[in-house]
């Protein structure tokens, strides 16, 4: 059994089945298809709500990648009235209905202890990541997370310096400049860039063809239709994009509009930061910036290590050390949902077949105690 930190003394409750530790939409879907088994299952969340990140840690405008087929848990599929892109306040009403469709037994503000079956549903985005910049403190200025980025509201006329080039730093700097301010956008890597409609393809492809035959279709298709991007100071991977999204979980960026804006110059790229100043920031290049906000579009990581310890199901990231599709069971009755890197069709197929393990366990246990107790019975019953 692997060791939970120490959260101080608590009331400790017993509960019947697994214990599925986050209830974000890999949770969700895990405790649907429990309850599809007919096993009982508890959902524990730190916050007070489902899916915290989707309805207190993102920008309003924003909206699922891909369309909604690709994205619906299992045995529930989106209404047929939402869009084909739904937005997040969208997202949340169909989570919200999935939890109530299927009754799950949630428990918020609660932390676990142990377990016979533990799920680890707290997934690839379980806390921000803030990189160090040197002269942070000198700098005097607003330096803030997409966490807590919700428009561009506030930022009229001002300069923003936006430090990511992935679809968050993209939306972030298309919404800027549609509240008429001023975005600068760094580029600290690579990363691959498509239409909508290309990646929704490689979806498609991708159950009939290997990886890297995928990813040549998609490179075509990219230079096909949005010609050559490094020109604009957005540097192209040596990998191709689904590659790179399976082996670093960098995924692609789905263009919305902010790269028309970087043809026009309305969203200046430039490359990374050397270091900050009063007010500015100096480039890598040389040049200095003045800027009057910055925002970190620097993504998220797992936080398993901080509250699991004691097992090697886990690596230093804090994600399962198989691969997918083999990395959803470790040993002693501990599970892993939503570390896929393959969104939310990835956690679903995971969940599906942690429902399908634990079921199979829970139905001959149930089968084994029914035989005791009747036995029980009878040899109550002669004496």
């Amino acid at each position: 059994m692997a060791h939970l930190a120490d959260h101080g003394k608590r009331r400790c409750r017993w509960v019947n089945g697994p214990l599925v530790v986050g209830a974000g939409p890999s949770g969700l879907a895990v405790g649907a298809c429990l309850k599809e088994h007919g096993v009982p299952s508890v959902i524990l969340e730190r916050s007070n709500c489902i899916a915290s990140l989707w309805q207190s840690r993102v920008y309003d405008r924003l909206k699922l990648h891909l369309p909604k087929q690709f994205c619906q848990l299992p045995k529930l599929p989106f209404p047929e009235d939402f869009p084909e892109y739904p937005s997040k306040n969208q997202f949340v009403d169909y989570l919200e209905s999935y939890a109530a469709h299927f009754q799950l037994n949630k428990r918020f503000d609660e932390t676990v202890v142990s377990a016979k079956w533990l799920v680890v549903a707290t997934g690839e985005n379980a806390e921000c990541v803030v990189p160090e910049m040197e002269g942070s403190e000198e700098f005097g200025r607003q330096v803030m997370h997409t966490s807590d980025y919700r428009s561009g509201e506030a930022y009229r006329g001002r300069q923003v310096l936006v430090v990511g080039c992935g679809n968050s730093a993209m939306e972030v700097c298309l919404d800027l400049c549609h509240h008429n301010a001023f975005p600068t956008m760094v580029v600290r890597d690579a990363r691959e860039t498509f239409g909508r409609s290309t990646f929704e393809l490689a979806v498609s492809l991708m159950k009939w063809l290997p990886v890297k035959l995928v990813d040549k279709v998609l490179l075509i298709s990219s230079w096909m239709i949005l010609g050559n991007i490094e020109k604009y100071g957005l540097r192209r991977p040596s990998l191709g994009p689904l590659e790179l999204k399976n082996t670093q979980g960098k995924t692609p960026v789905l263009d919305i509009g902010a790269l028309q804006k970087i043809k026009t110059g309305e969203i200046k790229v430039v490359p990374g930061i050397k270091r900050l100043l009063h007010g500015r920031a100096e480039l890598v290049d040389g040049r200095i910036l003045d800027v009057d906000s910055i925002i970190l579009a620097t993504g998220y990581h797992s936080n398993v290590h901080s509250w699991l310890q004691g097992t090697e199901f886990f690596n230093k990231d804090g994600f399962p050390r198989q691969a997918f599709p083999d990395g959803w069971k470790g040993g002693s009755g501990l599970y892993a949902v939503g570390f896929t890197r393959r969104g939310l069709s990835g956690a679903s197929m995971d969940a599906v077949k942690i429902a399908e393990d634990i079921g199979r366990v829970w139905k001959e246990e149930t089968r084994q105690a029914k035989r005791i107790t009747a036995c029980h019975r009878r040899c109550t019953s002669q004496n």
